[in-house]
């Protein structure tokens, strides 16, 4: 998995096709997939004509077809394909599925229906309508700190790598109005259809997310249709959770929601999981140790 632009690697017959974030590439992915790897999955996580850096901006419709591309390319080799995004690309994957209800299942990872985090600025509702004035083609939307990041460390070598760069492995300096806009046209046209979504769903978004408020979480976990769904709130992470202080919790949590999909489909356990948080799951193992002791 060498090549930055498209992450890559075979064997297994579960594949997880990993979408990254609105203008970015798969190194946001890449601590992610290879977790995925070695537990014993296929990871994909490529670039998007019209979606990801350094391709020419496209409609959301594009987006659409490529993603839903890549999905069936994995789909005539693998036995099952689960969809994975990132922020905007969470929003895609729910997209994806609904055109592709054959999908395993799909993780909503920082899922952002809104730009309406606390580090959004203020003009933030004003975009819509400079779209469609001369500003179309030369305004671009500035990343500043914390650059989804609580991780100080981390979030000062990303920084550094903006500011000498213009890109980082969490994405671009800047975004411009149409790739915004693009992605509002997909957030409105995923919240009309949520409620159809069947497919497994495991949902994780941090509560302190300075671009999307956890909302977006909650938003979908009480529309989407799935019967067998998890919700998973993170306390020490920003926006970024595929690259901050709880990346390895993540990975985690995503290996192990796949598998339990698995085991639900082929018939190993039948019964919807509910929707808890990491800090209830946490409270309810202590309970259980707690009373097997008690009882020993």
């Amino acid at each position: 998995m060498s090549d930055t632009k498209s992450l890559f690697n075979a064997g297994g017959d579960h594949a997880v096709l990993l979408i990254h974030g609105l203008s970015s590439s798969p190194l946001e992915m890449r601590f992610l997939a290879r977790a995925l790897e070695r537990n014993g999955f296929v990871t994909c996580a490529p670039t998007f004509d019209g979606y990801s850096a350094g391709s020419p901006e496209r409609k959301m419709e594009a987006w659409l077809t490529a993603v839903i591309r890549k999905f069936d390319e994995l789909s005539g080799r693998y036995a099952r394909v689960s969809v994975c995004g990132l922020s905007i690309g969470a929003t895609l994957a729910l997209a994806l599925v609904r055109h592709r209800p054959a999908a395993q299942a799909v993780v909503l990872l920082s899922v952002t229906l809104a730009y309406d985090g606390w580090a959004i600025p203020w003009y933030r509702f004003l975009l819509g309508a400079a779209f469609y004035t001369p500003m179309r083609g030369r305004w671009r939307y500035r990343e500043g700190a914390p650059f989804g990041l609580r991780n100080e460390a981390l979030r000062a070598k990303i920084a550094r790598a903006m500011q000498k760069d213009g890109f980082s492995e969490v994405g671009p300096s800047t975004i411009s109005l149409p790739a915004l806009h693009e992605a509002s046209r997909l957030a409105r046209s995923v919240r009309s259809f949520v409620r159809d979504i069947r497919n497994d769903c495991l949902i994780i978004h941090a509560i302190d997310d300075e671009t999307a408020n956890a909302n977006n979480a909650r938003f979908v976990s009480s529309h989407i249709g799935s019967a067998f769904l998890r919700s998973i709130y993170l306390d020490d992470s920003y926006h970024m959770i595929t690259s901050d202080n709880e990346r390895e919790i993540v990975a985690r949590e995503v290996g192990l929601f796949l598998r339990e999909s698995e085991m639900a489909r082929s018939g190993g356990g039948g019964e919807a999981a509910p929707v808890v948080s990491r800090a209830l799951a946490r409270r309810l193992r202590h309970i259980a140790k707690a009373g097997a002791q008690s009882g020993a």
